[in-house]
């Protein structure tokens, strides 16, 4: 089975994708919440299909205010 490259964003990048702090996202993966995260060597690496995957979830339409 051929290896697929996979897309992986930094606590920091992904912060400013969603307009966070790091300090937020360190707090939901404290508190066992947010998107899938890996830590290899010491650092912390999130999946882009873990965080698309994490998005589409949280997508709320037809709401009304």
């Amino acid at each position: 089975m051929p290896l697929q490259d996979t897309t992986h964003l930094t606590p920091a990048h992904l912060a400013k994708r969603w307009s966070v702090t790091a300090g937020h996202l360190a707090n939901q993966r404290s508190a066992g919440i947010g998107p899938a995260s890996l830590k290899l060597g010491g650092r912390i690496l999130y999946r882009l299909v873990d965080i698309e995957a994490y998005e589409e979830r949280a997508l709320v339409t037809g709401v009304s205010a």
